[in-house]
């Protein structure tokens, strides 16, 4: 059974061996998720201290999904810094273990993410994926709203240029 929960910035310092574990299977997927091949553990690793850092400010929040032990799946959510943005919040590297996609992980680390970003009156959220990826579809699925495609915004990590679609999501509403 499949358990998602928040990790403090402690826990986030843990599991940086499995966060970059996921990380490298989203690379080697070919996934664009702001690295480039071939996977580089220590990009991966000081990646993932960013974030623990984040976490430990108060600005970011990072859920895992759990199978047992073994973390299969992320998500988090970053808060805007600027005064006039209290509201808003960033969506980032929803990301699920491809022998774990098709079981619904995506939706329950989605929807818990949003919960807890509501609950700490975040309520309008934004995300980018790539165009015509498989993360592309679930998101209109859990009421997120298309903005538009920009294309070639980025490259995926065998060096091919993609599209890039944005989404928002007012929350409780």
């Amino acid at each position: 059974m499949t358990t998602i929960r928040f990790l403090s910035a402690e826990e986030a310092v843990t599991a940086i061996p499995a966060l970059s574990e996921l990380l490298r299977d989203s690379i080697e997927d070919n996934a664009s998720m702001g690295f480039m091949a071939p996977y580089d553990p220590a990009e991966a690793r000081a990646f993932w201290q960013g974030v623990a850092d984040g976490v430990a400010d108060g600005f970011t929040v990072l859920a895992v999904a759990a199978d047992g032990d073994d973390i299969v799946g992320t998500v988090q959510a970053g808060f805007a810094r600027k005064t006039n943005q209290p509201h808003r919040g960033d969506v980032m590297k929803l990301i699920v273990r491809r022998d774990m996609r098709g079981r619904g992980i995506a939706r329950q680390l989605m929807e818990r993410l949003e919960a807890e970003c509501l609950k700490r009156d975040r309520w309008l959220m934004v995300l980018d994926t790539a165009t015509g990826s498989a993360a592309e579809a679930i998101y209109p699925r859990l009421g997120w709203q298309r903005v538009g495609v920009v294309p070639e915004y980025a490259l995926y990590p065998d060096g091919d240029y993609c599209g890039t679609t944005f989404f928002y999501k007012r929350l409780g509403v």
